[in-house]
């Protein structure tokens, strides 16, 4: 890695000399080509997932910063695997890609993978052959990686940026080494969503404790509506039922204890869970295990279900519906419990960004188009522009304007701002291997399908797969 004071350093910061606006990077590995396509130099336009074959093929018009003037020859190849597969995210990177390679002149490359195959193939992905820059996520899945030997240590980058972020950012992009891997660029609520004018016609009350919501669930199938709206086809939206659960019946320090396997999986405490996520799947909609979270969100846009316990990028398909119907979406917290553990506000609000592979064949090459990238994506100003874009995400940046959000970016700040405890998701905050396709996926799909299962056993075979690992 090139010291601060290094030429190759000086030239980093001189593609960013000028102002800032939206950029973004390109390019996946072989590996991760088997289940893509790889895209060309410019935005890409075709994807691995179906819902990302109908994403835009031009880039969207930035908007919320001025463009920036980058110094001219800075030059540079960089490639990117990127998650985002869905039509809006997709767009959004792609208009970042495009300005970033106009105002740089570094040459981006990026090919997107489906984003559940591309978080259950990481692991081999960056042991094999990686692309120099790789969309993830911060915290236990970061760190995980880092101390693997996997990423780049990106503290310089951090030198440069780090005023953007609050003390809680930085922690969340921290390795266990003490150095930085990560480069933050949104985050996210998961809440409860409903479509305002649905509960207006239907005299429907925003439930404030668990009895409430039953009682709401039960109205609404009375109504002809399905009160839940559910698809776990992917393996991981259950999850989000389960941490909420779990945050609402044990707390935040026996949930993350959990996902470190410091708590056991066969504790009466996790057994509660299970039952009281029993009690609540007949308000669920049938048949998830074959069904997408999109598919299922379509159920809310089309006013056939009555909420949705999922992440803001819910949103995403609201704004394919049109103004009118985004306008319309709104959500609240997930009810109390009646327990010690409500005063905490417990959430998950991951946080999205990324990181630099360390295996990259290319990277060395190309180590200074790479940070000014990272550096890049750091600034208030791309942030504003990305949420600006896609306003299902907060931007991770303390100093970024707000003055432009949707009543529902707003409010979701608002949300995050005042939980006293903010996890990062099932997936997220434990051992890859163990959230995977043959891990939690697996067993939370099991148990949907068969919730009246002996949960005993069920309970001891997930602690068996954990202690395999």
């Amino acid at each position: 890695m090139a010291d601060l004071d290094s030429p190759q350093t000086v030239s980093r910061r001189s593609i960013l000399k000028g102002g800032v606006a939206v950029a973004a990077l390109g390019g996946v590995s072989a590996f991760l080509a088997a289940c893509g396509n790889s895209g060309a130099t410019t935005a890409p336009t075709t994807a691995a997932s179906t819902a990302a074959s109908t994403a835009p093929t031009t880039a969207p018009s930035t908007s919320g910063g001025e463009s920036p003037q980058a110094s001219a020859g800075a030059g540079g190849n960089v490639t990117l695997g990127s998650n985002y597969s869905d039509p809006v995210p997709k767009g959004v990177l792609a208009s970042v890609v495009d300005t970033f390679q106009k105002q740089s002149g570094s040459t981006v490359k990026v090919n997107t993978v489906d984003h559940g195959t591309f978080q259950d193939q990481i692991s081999a992905y960056l042991q094999g052959t990686p692309d120099d820059v790789f969309t993830w996520f911060s915290g236990f899945r970061m760190r995980f990686f880092a101390a693997q030997g996997l990423a780049t240590d990106i503290s310089d980058v951090w030198s440069q940026v780090g005023s953007n972020f609050s003390d809680a950012f930085k922690v969340g992009s921290t390795g266990d080494d003490g150095k930085q891997y990560f480069i933050p660029i949104y985050n996210y609520p998961w809440a409860v969503f409903y479509r305002k004018s649905v509960f207006q016609d239907k005299g429907y009350q925003i439930p404030a404790t668990l009895d409430d919501f039953k009682a709401l669930c039960q109205k609404m199938q009375s109504d002809g509506l399905v009160p839940v709206a559910f698809g776990d086809k992917d393996g991981w939206p259950a999850m989000g039922t389960f941490d909420i659960i779990n945050l609402r019946t044990n707390g935040y320090d026996f949930h993350v204890g959990l996902m470190a396997g410091k708590e056991k999986w066969t504790d009466p405490k996790v057994t509660t869970v299970f039952n009281t996520f029993k009690d609540l799947l007949p308000f669920h909609q049938e048949g998830a295990a074959g069904r997408t979270w999109q598919d299922a969100a379509q159920a809310l846009v089309q006013k056939k279900a009555g909420m949705y316990l999922l992440g803001m990028f819910v949103s995403q398909q609201f704004q394919t519906a049109g103004a009118a119907d985004l306008d319309d979406l709104d959500f609240f917290p997930y009810p109390s419990f009646g327990t010690q553990y409500d005063a905490e506000k417990a959430l998950d609000a991951p946080i999205d960004g990324f990181m630099l592979s360390k295996n990259s064949p290319t990277l060395a090459a190309d180590m200074d188009a790479a940070k000014a990238f990272l550096e890049y994506l750091a600034q208030p100003e791309t942030q504003v522009a990305w949420v600006t874009q896609d306003p299902s995400n907060i931007a991770a940046a303390k100093n970024a304007d707000t003055s432009k959000y949707t009543p529902l970016q707003k409010k979701a700040a608002q949300l995050i701002g005042d939980a006293q405890r903010i996890t990062q998701f099932l997936d997220r905050d434990t051992n890859p291997n163990f959230a995977g396709a043959n891990g939690m996926q697996a067993f939370l799909l099991d148990f949907i399908q068969n919730p009246s299962q002996d949960l005993g056993a069920f309970q001891k075979k997930i602690q068996d797969f954990w202690d395999t690992l």
